[in-house]
């Protein structure tokens, strides 16, 4: 899954693609890369990132959606959204899947919308929102606490008949530094809910602090923690850099041939 933010304040490429020749160079790029998905988002989630109000939102990314598939019709985008209305819009210009960080929990009416639109679904573990998020770190037992939401979350989705469920255990999003990587060593313990599952590590912050560098430099480390994401159980790697994580896959399908 190819990443393309839309937004001017993201934490590695944020403001890099605002006009239609950057926005559409990179989408080919990802797409001759390798990439399966494009994952469009235009509102930032780095920790601490402003809100941005709806209309802002929508103003932004539909225009991005038209301009996509109409320079690439055969694209199938997922949408980085936590608002039902954004999402109901962007399946009715044409994106295939909804991508949402809180689950549901930021929007009610979120998995009814989704079940009507009989789409797939990613669901991501977080607490709280994208500006209080890194207040909310204290777990007895992370994941045994992730698991009991995502089996809450599942059996929601599930009572409303929504088939194609993702889960993203949600790097970063509620999660510091040594968390993440504790996140990681455990990460096969997700398996247990019986849904593929997304890993989204790309460039983040466990990768550039931990090697006291910057997200421009974090490519190298980032491609090795792929490696393990995979051997882990993820399904769907999301990422900035699709050729190098296509790499990877092909150098650990070849391992496990």
């Amino acid at each position: 899954m190819g990443i393309l933010n839309v937004t001017p304040d993201s934490f590695f490429d944020g403001g890099e693609y605002q006009d239609q020749h950057s926005i559409l160079n990179q989408v080919e790029k990802m797409l001759t890369d390798g990439a399966t998905f494009i994952d469009v988002g235009a509102y930032s989630t780095r920790p601490g990132a402003a809100e941005v109000d709806e209309v802002t939102e929508m103003q932004r990314i539909v225009p991005i959606i038209d301009l996509i598939l109409h320079k690439f019709p055969d694209t199938m985008i997922s949408v980085d959204t936590f608002r039902s209305t954004i999402a109901k819009t962007c399946i009715d210009h044409g994106a295939a899947m909804i991508n949402d960080i809180s689950a549901g929990m930021q929007d009610n009416n979120m998995l009814k919308t989704v079940a009507r639109l009989n789409i797939p679904y990613i669901m991501m573990h977080m607490r709280g929102t994208p500006q209080n998020m890194q207040e909310q770190t204290d777990y007895r037992d992370l994941l045994k606490e992730m698991l009991v939401f995502f089996s809450e979350r599942l059996g929601v989705a599930k009572s409303l008949g929504i088939k194609d469920v993702i889960i993203d255990p949600g790097f970063g999003f509620a999660k510091n530094r040594l968390q993440s990587f504790d996140l990681l060593k455990q990460m096969e313990l997700l398996q247990m809910t019986d849904r593929p599952i997304l890993a989204g590590i790309s460039r983040k912050s466990m990768i550039y602090k931990t090697l006291q560098t910057q997200p421009d430099n974090a490519l190298n480390g980032t491609t090795a923690l792929h490696m393990v994401c995979l051997q882990k159980g993820a399904n769907i790697l999301r990422v900035h850099d699709v050729r190098e994580a296509w790499e990877c896959i092909k150098l650990y399908e070849q391992l496990n041939a």
